[in-house]
């Protein structure tokens, strides 16, 4: 069987110097395109908090995770296995990942389809809403078929062109959504605007990387795809379970408007960890698997890296939860997500462990301790599983977000784990960041007491809130703070 034009490295005359240098530039690229994402989200949330009940918001959301519970079955790791593969890629596997995937997609989809009567009862989906959930369905399969364009970009490391298609199908869905539901199109804004996110992808993405779609079945090139791609997503599988499939389970047992609720604070209450901490996350693990035989910079490295994370974490969450009453007050349209004040604030508990275990797993990982986090893992899903829904029965959706605050007990452990692996100076990452970021709390709290419950009101909460905890964290660490967080980038880009 003829090769196509290969993505290996040696084939297309990619030397050791320019893998680093595009590896260095795809870290970068990936940092970008993160940032950016995350922006527009928040913009978007914020925006969606307002032109959206909170039944729509529950809806949304349940919908999006039917289609990742149905994605993690659409190429059963098929596409991974191309991407790992050290050796060329042929036509044949091309083909035969495409015809396998197309089939499972197609096949999903109608399912899909077919278990309309089924879903909308159970999740209380009704009207447009079902719209909606055939638009994913329609999205779902369109994305499928541009896998191995991006595939191949992935394995050429072309990030600065594969995060091209990631950053114009947000705009365009973001943009839109918010366009329709300003003239009142209500859930079908997006409905209309997944499909139109959808085709944006798929075109772009062909765009930058031709390929003509074909159809091949080899049991060689599958069972060979399969050694890598089955384990691979059984490990993803743990993952897929805690989240959509709970969000699913949530959908059925709160309703949408109790799901509405309990996923806007889940949203907002990780905003500030999501912003800040996923980029990091993405551009240390191979810092930390570069350093694994240096012990000493390792230790400095994660120190840091923990540090920059609770820098900027901590107060965001403090400040957030004290800030939001105020504007949930003064803005009409966000007052129908007052009831969801105590869920925000146990989910911003949530976000402050998560952004010191998440690193530490991070850790674990890069340094090859697989076996620690899959343990860490199951424990987080089956307790995820037990309390969730357990005080999310008994107590609505405050008493599922007090469940998902009960389950970053495991992190604790994950943060033991962590510390005996790499003897991290956890005073100065964690203490330092969380001492400055309470007491700025302190002042914050004392000074709603005296401003005006107004948009001028809140930008100076913010502003002096943000001034004291700069001078506070300035006398706790000292102006090597500047240094310290130059390091954390030196030690990510470190040859």
């Amino acid at each position: 069987m003829a090769q196509i034009e290969t993505v290996d490295v040696v084939d297309e005359g990619l030397t050791l110097a320019v893998v680093k240098k595009r590896a260095v530039s795809g870290i970068l690229a990936l940092t970008s395109r993160n940032f950016i994402l995350q922006g527009i989200n928040l913009v978007s949330l914020a925006f969606f908090s307002a032109l959206f009940v909170k039944e729509v918001f529950g809806v949304y959301y349940i919908v999006l995770a039917i289609r990742g519970f149905l994605s993690y079955f659409s190429d059963i790791g098929l596409a991974a296995a191309l991407i790992q593969k050290k050796e060329n890629v042929t036509s044949e596997e091309l083909e035969t990942t495409f015809l396998v995937q197309q089939l499972l997609v197609i096949s999903l989809v109608i399912i899909g389809f077919a278990a309309t009567p089924f879903l909308s009862s159970w999740q209380k989906i009704t009207g447009p809403g079902v719209y909606l959930l055939w638009s994913f369905y329609t999205a779902f399969f369109l994305s499928s078929l541009k896998t191995i364009p991006s595939v191949l970009l992935e394995r050429k490391l072309e990030f600065t062109r594969l995060i091209i298609p990631q950053i114009l199908e947000a705009a365009v869905f973001n943009g839109l959504t918010i366009f329709l539901a300003l003239r009142g199109l209500g859930i079908l804004s997006l409905a209309y605007a997944v499909l139109a996110q959808s085709i944006v992808g798929l075109v772009s993405t062909y765009i930058l990387q031709p390929w003509k779609p074909g159809f091949m079945f080899s049991t060689r090139a599958l069972k060979g795809l399969f050694k890598f791609g089955v384990p691979y997503q059984l490990n993803t599988f743990l993952a897929v379970i805690k989240d959509d499939g709970l969000t699913i389970f949530l959908g059925g047992l709160l309703g949408p408007s109790g799901i509405g609720l309990l996923l806007w604070a889940k949203k907002w209450g990780e905003a500030p960890l999501k912003f800040f901490m996923d980029m990091v996350i993405k551009v240390t693990f191979p810092a930390f698997a570069r350093l694994q035989d240096n012990r000493q910079e390792l230790e400095s490295a994660l120190s840091r890296s923990i540090f920059f994370i609770s820098l900027l974490v901590f107060p965001s969450i403090v400040g957030l939860v004290l800030v939001a009453p105020i504007l949930l007050q003064i803005i009409e349209r966000y007052k129908q997500w007052q009831p969801a004040i105590l869920a925000l604030a146990l989910f911003g508990a949530h976000a402050g462990f998560a952004a010191v275990s998440t690193p530490l797993t991070n850790m674990l990982n890069a340094t090859g301790k697989i076996k620690t986090t899959f343990k860490l893992m199951i424990a987080w899903v089956v307790s995820t599983w037990l309390l969730v829904p357990f005080f999310g029965a008994k107590f609505g959706f405050n008493g599922a977000a007090l469940g998902y605050l009960l389950v970053e007990a495991v992190s604790v452990v994950a943060i033991w784990f962590g510390y005996r692996a790499v003897h991290f100076n956890f005073f100065y990452s964690v203490v330092k960041p969380m001492l400055a970021a309470m007491m700025m709390g302190i002042f914050v709290r004392l000074s709603i007491l005296i401003v005006p419950h107004n948009m001028l009101g809140v930008l100076i909460l913010v502003l002096s809130g943000l001034a004291v905890y700069v001078l506070l964290i300035f006398l706790l660490v000292g102006p090597s703070i500047a240094q310290d967080t130059r390091k954390v980038f030196n030690a990510i880009l470190k040859k």
